[in-house]
């Protein structure tokens, strides 16, 4: 088969290897699609992956082969690569390491499950769920991603009835916006630089959305919300000065929620917003059930994926290269899918 290897220095290189045997408890997947994900990039841009790492977590595809004593799934099922119930002996630095550190162990301890990169891939098979009928295969390799927003608003404070407002436009922010409409915000105000993104967010319903290069995004959001600021306010940009910017907009008590990775020391001036006693939450990744809500509201027309995708979206492997080094800074670029 064909995969992508991290060579170190902004490098991969599409190497020749064996497919998988899938082991005992494991699944071989023949990958449908694999989203490039905004970690992977930001991964690659800073060069803090290893050398010779596989890389690849937000794929679909197919069951081809099964593992010795594996009864859960069949041939030819089509599957998410996560989203299941991990057995009780699994060892997750994520959840066990009470002192976890993503910038210090989590690049490079992709395990065999992510490496999406690729034309077939392992994984135990407890990991993967089912794609529901119904949801198209480009939707499917978003679960991932659409996981990680729908973690982020059920860890928020967001209530029916509340405003809100998402820093940052692009595949994380989009969905976030989308999962928070569906709990019942009110209305959604996006601030987004990007021009594809910008159309984006207008075609998903975003109630306005501004320029943050042209516009004071505390000003702004202020005079939207009546003189108060937003009730909850997702930091999904990881650009310098959003962190800020999210703790200056949000109302007095009100929350703001940190989905964004940010690789750079961002600066805070608490005396402009520490007197409104604001609610500052972190979320990181998901869990399973937030990969099953994603997919339901997917099936349920909740949430749609097709305006993050322009013409183009869909690469192969031996693009992949020049697509990492394009979404570095991306200009028309929501999100892309590699068809290995």
């Amino acid at each position: 088969m064909r995969a992508a290897v991290y060579m170190g220095a902004r490098r991969f290189e599409i190497q020749d290897m064996a497919v998988p045997e899938p082991g005992p408890g494991n699944v071989l997947v023949k990958v449908k699609y694999c989203g490039i994900c905004g970690t992977d990039v930001h991964t690659f841009m800073y060069d803090v992956t290893p050398p010779g790492t596989q890389m690849g977590h937000e794929y679909c595809g197919t069951v081809v082969a099964l593992g010795e004593g594996v009864t859960n799934w069949s041939i030819g099922d089509r599957i998410v690569g996560g989203g299941g119930t991990p057995p009780p002996d699994h060892d997750d630095p994520t959840a066990s390491d009470p002192r976890f550190n993503y910038r210090e162990m989590g690049p490079g301890r992709e395990p065999m499950w992510a490496r999406g990169y690729a034309e077939f891939v392992e994984v135990e098979a407890w990991r993967p769920i089912a794609i529901p009928d119904g949801v198209s295969d480009e939707a499917a390799a978003m679960a991932e991603p659409l996981a990680t927003a729908v973690h982020a608003v059920r860890r928020s404070a967001l209530k029916i009835g509340d405003t809100v407002a998402v820093l940052g436009g692009g595949p994380i922010g989009l969905f976030t916006m989308q999962v928070a409409r569906a709990a019942g915000a009110s209305k959604i105000f996006v601030a987004e630089p990007a021009p594809a993104r910008t159309l984006a967010a207008r075609e998903l319903g975003a109630d306005a959305v501004i320029d943050p290069t042209e516009t004071d995004v505390e000003e702004a959001m202020v005079e939207l919300t009546d003189g108060v600021g937003p009730d909850v306010v997702f930091e999904c940009a990881a650009a310098k000065g959003t962190l800020d910017d999210a703790l200056r907009t949000v109302r007095k008590g009100g929350n703001v929620t940190l989905v964004s990775l940010a690789w750079e020391q961002t600066a805070l001036n608490p005396v402009n917003w520490i007197a409104r006693e604001i609610k500052f939450t972190t979320s990181f990744v998901y869990e399973p059930e937030d990969w099953k809500i994603g997919l339901d509201l997917i099936r349920k027309g909740k949430v749609t994926v097709e305006p993050l995708m322009a013409t183009g979206a869909i690469i192969g492997l031996d693009d992949l290269q020049m697509t990492f080094e394009r979404l570095m800074a991306p200009a028309s670029d929501i999100k892309m899918l590699l068809a290995p």
